[in-house]
């Protein structure tokens, strides 16, 4: 009985997962637009 439990609380786990992933988003952003970049540029640093 508690290895089916335990069965049973793992494939609950996986497919409560597998629903949130493959789901679609539930994301509120507003709709705003494109936002201005009001910051400063990053000097170039070419890697070593």
């Amino acid at each position: 009985m508690n290895l089916s439990k335990s069965v049973r609380d793992a494939m609950r786990f996986v497919s409560e997962a597998a629903m949130r992933i493959f789901s679609p988003t539930d994301d509120k952003y507003p709709v705003v637009g494109v936002q201005p970049f009001e910051g400063q540029p990053l000097k170039d640093k070419s890697a070593d």
